[in-house]
């Protein structure tokens, strides 16, 4: 139980939304999850706030009347998950919620680096979609967001890796990053690193013909010369030469 004598909540975003309590899950209406994941994503907010982002097309009585009756529901289903503060609404802060976890892992690897931990932080980032399904406005804006975010712990994984000499988390951080933006430069380059320090010149240099192919197809465009330098010299290190069998 949680000191407030609730219990303990748990809030699921990623990959699928699901609120726990203690061990139970809770079924909660699409309207409530609603209202809790937009307190969850964007911390305390004025109703007013909240009324704008979860039902800009009602008029302004309508929508107040609709956050008015979700948070009762909220709260008679669901006592201690919210804090009703008059004007602001939150959620307890002792909510556990993933998504916070995630980011505090990206920051603290932007702020302090890896300390050695490198390969441990990729399950949890790789995993780590936003609500998929969720279309609304608000959702994919955070959800392109967190995308960026991962992205940029991908790249800072690969290159640290990349420099302490783990070429295999290093390729393993670099493939996440793809998954994620296929055509994301950096990411094909430290990939590219990676392959040829473990020795394989050739699938490095498979990664970039791939690369260049796809992105002539959906962007008209070739890789820049700093790709080109950096494939040149796998070949000149490895001896492969273009058109030389893989």
């Amino acid at each position: 139980m949680g000191d407030d004598g609730y219990g303990h909540f748990q809030l699921r975003l990623l990959q699928s939304w699901q609120l726990s309590r203690d061990t139970d899950v809770v079924h909660v209406a699409a309207r409530q999850q609603r209202l809790i994941t937009a307190l969850a994503i964007t911390g305390p907010r004025p109703r007013s706030y909240l009324v704008g982002l979860l039902w800009p097309d009602k008029a302004e009585a309508r929508a107040l009347e609709s956050l008015r009756v979700s948070v009762h529901l909220v709260s008679r289903q669901l006592p201690g998950l919210l804090v009703n503060d008059g004007a602001v609404l939150s959620l307890n802060s002792e909510v556990d919620v993933d998504l916070h976890r995630v980011r505090a892992g990206i920051r603290a690897l932007g702020q302090a680096g890896l300390n050695g931990n490198m390969a441990a932080c990729l399950p949890l980032l790789r995993d780590a979609e936003l609500l998929p399904g969720w279309y609304e406005d608000w959702v994919l804006f955070e959800q392109g967001r967190l995308s960026q975010e991962r992205l940029h712990a991908f790249n800072i994984i690969a290159r640290e890796s990349l420099a302490h000499g783990d070429y295999e988390t290093a390729l393993e951080a670099a493939e996440a990053a793809l998954e994620v933006e296929p055509l994301y430069e950096s990411a094909v380059g430290l990939l590219i690193q990676a392959e040829s320090r473990q020795g394989n010149a050739a699938a490095a240099i498979r990664a970039f013909e791939k690369y260049r192919k796809k992105l002539k197809e959906e962007m008209g465009l070739t890789p820049s010369d700093a790709m080109f330098r950096l494939v040149n010299a796998v070949r000149d290190s490895q001896s492969v030469r273009p058109g030389d069998p893989y």
